[in-house]
């Protein structure tokens, strides 16, 4: 597959087009950021481990019957994925209290919840993703009553395999962000990514930080966390 231009360039990604119009390559960097592109940084070797992990659960969750953007992992920073039109939500799967949860209900962080909580938020970094509910999609145009009822299923069956293989490596799930796009033959597909970068992932035992949390708070040791979650995926765990 011949890599072309440069389509586009986000804040964890570049994406370049293919010879083949369905398809896109995206390029993992290494840049971070946090609080809504306030905090910026570089990790050392991110790129490499979220596009390993990414592809890691993407394959997975086919398996079970979720949709994804995923064709074929590429080189250690590089995938093929078909192209999609994104639709303009981001989904916030919570199973335990944390982050801008916690703070919004005045909630202590760490609190189990009796049930996931979907959130959908309009993805809009400068807005700071304010949350919507079905009314304002549907009036917006955001998606379809059709798309909006895959996107909660989708993401509630994504939520629970993530827990299940997350937990089988000794990390809990506190929350995970998805994102969703629409195939040029139409198919709703998981897109983005699945990573330390976009699940807020802890310790199931002592519940140490692990991946993006570790940047947000400066609690050091971030590359050396980002590497911990790989090696429990792949079982390799001292």
């Amino acid at each position: 597959m011949k890599r072309l231009e440069l389509i586009s360039e986000g804040k964890s990604k570049r994406i370049y087009a293919t010879d083949d119009p369905r398809l896109v390559i995206e390029s993992y960097k290494d840049e971070t950021t946090a609080f809504n592109g306030l905090k910026r940084g570089n990790i050392s070797g991110k790129g490499v481990i979220n596009n390993r992990i990414s592809n890691h659960l993407m394959t997975m969750l086919e398996k079970n019957g979720i949709p994804t953007h995923f064709v074929e992992e590429l080189g250690e920073r590089e995938t093929l994925v078909r192209r999609v039109t994104p639709i303009p939500l981001r989904v916030v799967v919570r199973n335990i209290t944390a982050g801008s949860m916690a703070k919004r209900l005045g909630l202590p962080e760490g609190q189990k919840l009796r049930r996931a909580v979907v959130e959908i938020d309009f993805k809009d970094e400068m807005l700071e993703h304010p949350m919507v509910n079905e009314d304002y999609i549907y009036a917006m145009g955001w998606a379809s009553e059709e798309q909006v009822k895959l996107i909660k299923q989708y993401s509630r069956r994504i939520n629970e395999l993530l827990c299940t293989v997350m937990r089988q490596a000794e990390i809990e799930v506190i929350d995970c962000k998805l994102e969703f796009g629409v195939t040029v033959d139409g198919t709703l597909v998981l897109a983005d990514e699945i990573s330390p970068d976009t699940c807020r992932l802890w310790d199931a035992s002592t519940h140490e930080k692990l991946g993006i949390d570790r940047f947000r708070r400066n609690l050091g040791d971030v590359e050396q966390a980002y590497q911990e979650v790989w090696s429990r995926l792949m079982g390799e765990r001292a």
